[in-house]
């Protein structure tokens, strides 16, 4: 089982703690640090602020080595499919080839209130045009140009640069709707990815993803949300850090000692999932990556 960091900046964390973590997350052996690209906390008051996913992926791409890094996910409304392309591609030089890209279509209406981004109808068929967009620039050969005739983005001439360092960056694509979702990873996605479901749901949708891409393998991945202890006061001590429910946490995460936790990110495994992305909503608790890393991991690989 690949075992990945996955963040929520937005909650609040300043470049600085999110770059502490990824350098602990590298140090530790996990494979990836991601983070979600979002401008506005869910809750709480988000001190000291937002900070930008690709600003900040650019910022850690110098300043780590090995760890793949990535968003999960980009929202497709928040920038234009030529300029999001442009990004991926110089921090993916910027990292020397690690990067990947997540990208859906936006979902949290507020923070587009709260910033003044337009949140459209019909984000779907705008997610699936950005995708075309963005593989197909990347694809386009150097000296030739790209040009896109869609309902919602129109490119013309477009010289396709900068390249990415990877031959192709890997495409992210996820959620849980039963038709749409599937169809768009299918054609676009090198990875599947359902986020923070039961074990039940996210075999079910694997298996959707599986019928829509025939032939064609993607990766599947789950998110879960993780909160680990030695003993019960310790889970009890993180799960109020984040504001949660140790219960709760339980029955829609992965929560309890490193057994119990081994115990229900197997399950996810028994679903079908190759990848866990690790949500770690105190990116100050270092100690609970490290027992992660010690008691959790090393009997999952």
């Amino acid at each position: 089982m690949d075992l990945r960091i996955m963040t929520e900046p937005q909650q609040g964390a300043s470049y600085d703690t999110q770059l502490t973590l990824a350098r602990a997350a590298e140090a530790l052996g996990f494979s990836g640090y991601f983070r979600s690209d979002h401008y506005l906390a869910m809750s709480g008051d988000g001190m000291p602020g937002p900070t930008d996913a690709w600003l900040t992926l650019a910022g850690l791409a110098r300043e780590t080595s090995t760890i793949r890094l990535g968003t999960m996910v980009t929202a497709a409304t928040f920038r234009l499919p030529g300029v999001l392309a442009i990004q991926v591609a110089q921090v993916d030089q910027m990292s020397g080839g690690r990067v990947e890209l997540g990208l859906g279509g936006g979902w949290f209406e507020a923070e587009h209130r709260a910033y003044g981004i337009p949140f459209p109808s019909a984000r779907l068929g705008r997610l699936e045009e950005q995708l075309a967009i963005v593989t197909g620039l990347f694809a386009t050969p150097s000296g030739s140009t790209f040009d896109f005739n869609g309902r919602y983005y129109q490119l013309k001439d477009c010289p396709a640069l900068p390249k990415p360092v990877q031959e192709t960056v890997p495409i992210i694509v996820g959620g849980s709707g039963p038709t749409r979702t599937p169809a768009i990873a299918a054609a676009y996605a090198d990875e599947f990815n359902v986020p923070f479901r039961s074990v039940e749901d996210t075999a079910a949708q694997f298996g959707r993803v599986r019928a829509a891409a025939g032939t064609r393998k993607l990766t599947c991945s789950a998110a879960v949300t993780m909160c680990v202890g030695r003993d019960d006061a310790e889970v009890a001590r993180r799960a109020k850090a984040i504001g949660r429910d140790v219960e709760e946490l339980k029955a829609n995460g992965a929560a309890g000692s490193p057994a119990e936790v081994v115990d229900k990110l197997s399950r996810f495994g028994e679903a079908g999932a190759t990848r866990l992305y690790l949500q770690l909503m105190d990116m100050t608790d270092l100690d609970h990556v490290e027992l992660i890393a010690s008691e959790v991991r090393s009997q999952l690989s």
